[in-house]
């Protein structure tokens, strides 16, 4: 049994789970099937088979199924431990149950099952009947990231790739969109890429031995599924404490189909859309004032958004006049764009992450989120005389669903003042900071004449 410090701390997890532990034992020689855990699918039942009918494994956290046991049969003794801190988690007598961790990230499971006497006052030595410590060795492993998204999926493949890295020995499987998918695989052959739909369709979910989901979990107080808030670290750090890795701040690799220079000009890439107005730019003049600016300084200026215009109701954001318009071009060919640009300017939100990924030097304006919550860039724009910082309030919920929410300051004339008021002079300003930026046109007049 635990020490008596380690009971006291058992027994409030104990008491959290008991409902789960009682209730599920009728379910534990149920056929199998997928279910879902949030975004992603798991085989209802564990996938590891262990001694007298017991089942378990680590999709979604640390599962164990025990058989109901026989009247006069005792009961089972069924103990979790994290190794790395050598915490007993859960410590339970019970004569038949399903469990699950409380605790759905990446933790070194240590899962001990013994046959104890039902009698509390029973001296007989429990039989040991399962003493099974995670190990990812030659085990097939599965990293959901939900499809949908562009910034996230780049946000996060990085700490995927580092997983697999400190894991070298597990076979590891990355759920992606099929629209990333091209991006990434070549660049990664030692990972296994599937979609969503060839998980359902293959049955893969039922050859797992251990599975992390990925995500922002905005109602997780707890922090059950992330260890620590995302909105404390960083969007796309969280994955690298979901997964148990140094949460470095480097970009994932890509592998381009055509490597090549798209246009001979010198290039500036814009993204001026976002999926949220919070995330967009809001400043009337400002993309014009920048543009403007841009090309007086001799810079063709492309705009690589997936829509010409995008927005609801009255609000609505249209690329740019004067720019080259490439919106509506793939991800792959957006990325040989941004691979070749001089810098790109552009908002939080996906194409900046994956300017990120290809190279490129990125000017980031943002003021709904605080700079922590992206990548590093000494080019990253922020006001913060206004209101800022929503995205990173744990006590404000981003409604995604809602283009204009603005939780602070909806309906009033405040709406969207963390990016009204930065001003073009300012991004400007920045611009002019960046060291390879210079006045193209003064160069070649400098070229000519020296000619």
């Amino acid at each position: 049994m635990p020490s008596s410090t380690e009971s006291s701390a058992v027994s409030s997890i104990v008491a959290s789970e008991a409902a789960t532990a009682g209730s599920a034992s009728s379910t534990a020689t149920a056929p199998a099937k997928v279910v879902y855990a949030g975004h992603f699918p798991l085989a209802e039942m564990p996938t590891q088979v262990g001694p007298e009918g017991i089942r378990y494994d680590f999709n979604d956290g640390a599962r164990v199924v025990l058989p109901e046991r026989g009247e006069g049969a005792g009961l089972w003794r069924i103990r979790l431990t994290d190794l790395d801190t050598g915490n007993v988690v859960f410590n339970v007598d019970v004569k038949g149950a399903r469990v699950n961790s409380t605790k759905r990230y990446y933790v070194r499971f240590r899962l001990e099952v013994w046959v104890v006497d039902a009698d509390p006052k029973s001296k007989a030595v429990p039989r040991s009947v399962l003493d099974h410590s995670m190990d990812l060795t030659d085990q097939n492993v599965l990293i959901h990231q939900p499809p949908g998204t562009v910034g996230d999926s780049f946000a996060w493949f990085t700490y995927t790739a580092e997983f697999a890295k400190k894991h070298p020995n597990a076979r590891v499987t990355v759920c992606l969109s099929e629209h990333i998918i091209p991006l990434v695989k070549n660049a990664y052959p030692n990972l296994i890429f599937v979609t969503q739909d060839q998980l359902r369709e293959q049955k893969l979910v039922d050859t797992f031995y251990a599975s992390y989901a990925l995500g922002v979990y905005f109602a997780d107080k707890e922090c059950n599924h992330q260890p620590v808030d995302f909105r404390h670290v960083g969007l796309h750090k969280t994955a690298a404490y979901i997964l148990g890795v140094d949460p470095i701040d480097v970009s994932p690799k890509l592998a381009l189909e055509d490597e090549s220079r798209p246009m001979a000009e010198k290039y500036v890439c814009i993204a001026v859309q976002a999926t949220s107005a919070a995330k967009q730019w809001n400043n009337p003049y400002g993309w014009r004032e920048v543009v403007k600016f841009l090309k007086a300084s001799g810079y063709e200026v492309v705009c690589i958004d997936q829509k010409p215009e995008h927005g609801v109701g009255l609000r609505w954001t249209h690329i740019p006049h004067g720019t080259v318009d490439k919106t509506g071009i793939s991800l792959m060919e957006a990325a040989r764009y941004l691979r070749h640009c001089e810098f790109m300017v552009g908002l939080s939100s996906g194409l900046s992450w994956l300017a990120w990924a290809a190279g490129a030097t990125v000017v980031l304006i943002s003021g709904f989120s605080l700079p922590s919550t992206e990548f590093y860039t000494p080019y990253r724009i922020i006001n913060w005389h206004p209101c800022n910082g929503c995205w990173n309030d744990p006590a404000l919920v981003f409604e995604n669903q809602n283009f204009l929410w603005c939780p602070r300051h909806a309906n009033t004339p405040r709406q969207f003042e963390c990016t009204t008021q930065i001003t073009g002079t300012h991004v400007i300003r920045v611009i002019k900071t960046i060291p390879h930026f210079r006045d193209v046109r003064e160069d070649a007049t400098t070229a000519a004449s020296a000619n």
